[in-house]
């Protein structure tokens, strides 16, 4: 081998070594997650199931979305139906590059449009929330009063507020446009006032600042049939200890079935829990 060749060779395996040193510190870097997810629902007192939920995973990350229909004549059925398939596709299509606040507002809006086309205004609707779990980030959006909350430590911590007229009070009294009074007597009202499948439908709910996920914490989607029907305590209490999401389901919904509320709403939960 010639002086020329050797130094050729050497230069050769050099970019070799960079190459190699980037790509590990690269691995390093990147936060691998393996999810567990459970996922349980009943149809309490009503004729018809119309809760529906899904979860995807890619390279790109984990999506979770759980929809409480409403409507008649099967349209909450249908609506839900529809917003959990245009997750679905919209996650399917998402980048990493893409903002996670973009990708919701044209998830939630596209669903929107959809139950529109596919049923009158007024037949049917979604309650909608779904989370984007992203580099150890915790991102999520909703329309309606779907909760988001996540279990850490024992503790259940709701970090959605929801689209219901109290909340809307509350905000309402904070930008001074409202007096003390006023927003009292609305305290009381829970109907929502956003939800996708309505002509005047609004902006969504999104988290300004994402939550860095702890290792195995639980991220919580319930509907208002769940979370109120049953005591906060209680589903921290069902959520403690070492069983799999899918049990630990099952064994909210249990509870809420086996509860003595005379009048039962479709209840539905999704929990999923992230591992480093």
């Amino acid at each position: 081998m010639t002086v020329q060749e050797g130094m050729l060779a050497l230069l050769y395996l050099f970019i070799l070594c960079l190459i190699a040193v980037r790509f590990l510190s690269g691995e390093r870097g990147r936060v691998i997650r393996r999810f567990q997810v459970g996922r349980a629902m009943t149809i309490g007192d009503r004729q018809v199931q119309e809760d529906d939920s899904g979860v995807c995973q890619s390279a790109e990350g984990f999506m979770a979305v759980l929809a409480d229909g409403m409507g008649k004549n099967y349209g909450g059925k249908i609506s839900s139906g529809i917003a959990v398939d245009v997750m679905r596709d919209m996650f399917r299509l998402y980048k990493s590059s893409e903002n996670p606040a973009y990708f919701f507002q044209k998830s939630f809006h596209r669903m929107n449009k959809e139950i529109l086309d596919r049923l009158d205004d007024g037949r049917g609707g979604a309650s909608v929330g779904a989370v984007l779990i992203k580099d150890n980030y915790l991102y999520y959006a909703l329309a309606g009063n779907v909760k988001i909350a996540v279990y850490r430590g024992g503790n259940l911590v709701p970090v959605s507020a929801g689209h219901t007229i109290d909340v809307l009070a509350g905000d309402r009294f904070v930008e001074g446009t409202i007096t003390r009074e006023e927003a009292l007597k609305l305290l009381d009202h829970t109907r929502m006032y956003n939800y996708v499948g309505q002509d005047g439908f609004r902006e969504i709910e999104f988290v300004d600042t994402p939550i860095r996920l702890r290792d195995k914490d639980i991220v919580v989607l319930m509907s208002d049939g769940l979370y109120e029907g049953m005591d906060w305590k209680t589903i921290e209490e069902l959520l403690a200890g070492k069983k799999k999401c899918q049990q630990k389901a099952y064994e909210i919904i249990e509870e809420i079935n086996a509860g003595s509320r005379k009048e039962k709403d479709n209840a539905s939960i999704v929990l999923v829990e992230g591992f480093l």
